[in-house]
């Protein structure tokens, strides 16, 4: 089953617009290089010519847009619209990767895998199925040769998929899910006894146990479905078989995590908010607030 998901998978690999990339990330040069983790994902080369460092300029702009980052390439810097540093160095005192089995549902890019990779997991596995940030990942790892598993699949195959992790990051993912609880109940099903799942997500700002449910879009986001209050996700949980649910953080959205790029060309949180108010969206919804958690199996 999980092998018939993937061959289907693969084909969005054969799209008109994805292989030129591809045989752009075919033909990089082989380099020696070593991963430094910081703020960035940073690759030193020992060695860089003028010819080669032309070369991973054109792939990186071709991969645009970058969402997730930053990545540094010898002097290259790719500043992604998220400055996923910030999201990351806030999770970061939560977590206990070591030699845990390690799954990121809506990877990206794999810029949180890559970090996590100073953590000493056993193994980590991302899942996302769109071919561009596919692309992206086998750019950054054509040259750092990670053993970072990517599968371009979705949530919805990770209980076909025949391995069951010690914890689950499913961060930006709950609120474009049309069906919020069977989400949760797949998370809950693929962990390990024990197992944890990390979850961002926006939230209502409400002691009341309410979601939004945005009319047409919310942020500019046609497929933002339902946005909880903290506990009316708690009851979700509860509902999907977690035994305990733990806020970590709270925090709004702000302009220094999430803004326009060179790397992007497209519209960012400046352009999702009202003019008049920067804590309402442009549809006159509360501005973006997530909320981080941990959820723990029973």
């Amino acid at each position: 089953m999980i092998d018939s998901l993937r061959q289907e998978a693969q084909k969005k690999l054969l799209a008109k617009n994805i292989v030129p990339l591809i045989e752009k990330i075919s033909a990089l040069p082989s380099l020696q290089a070593s991963l430094e983790l910081n703020e960035s994902i940073k690759i030193n080369f020992t060695s860089l010519n003028q010819k080669e460092k032309k070369q991973i300029l054109e792939c990186a702009l071709a991969l645009k847009p970058w969402r997730k980052g930053p990545f540094e390439l010898g002097d290259l810097r790719i500043e992604s619209e998220w400055n996923s540093s910030i999201k990351w160095n806030l999770l970061t005192p939560y977590l206990n990767l070591r030699d845990k089995d390690i799954a990121d549902i809506g990877c990206n890019n794999g810029y949180y895998m890559f970090q996590m990779l100073s953590h000493s997991p056993k193994s980590i596995t991302g899942f996302d199925p769109y071919a561009l940030f596919k692309c992206q990942f086998d750019f950054i790892n054509h040259f750092i040769k990670t053993s970072i598993v990517y599968e371009m699949l979705g949530i919805e195959h990770l209980e076909k998929y025949g391995k069951k992790f010690d914890m689950i990051f499913c961060m930006g993912v709950l609120y474009h899910r049309t069906d919020p609880i069977t989400t949760l109940k797949t998370l809950a099903k693929s962990l390990k006894n024990g197992g944890e799942v990390i979850l961002d997500t926006l939230i209502l700002q409400t002691q009341e146990d309410l979601a939004l449910c945005p009319r047409a879009s919310y942020a500019k986001m046609s497929n933002a479905y339902f946005i909880p209050s903290p506990s009316a996700l708690q009851g979700w949980c509860e509902r999907a078989g977690f035994e305990s649910v733990e806020l970590l953080e709270i925090k709004q959205t702000q302009n220094n995590e999430q803004r326009k790029t060179p790397w992007i060309d497209t519209m960012s949180l400046e352009d999702f908010l009202s003019p008049y108010d920067l804590n309402l969206t442009i549809e006159g919804y509360q501005a973006p607030i997530r909320g981080y958690f941990k959820l723990k199996r029973k």
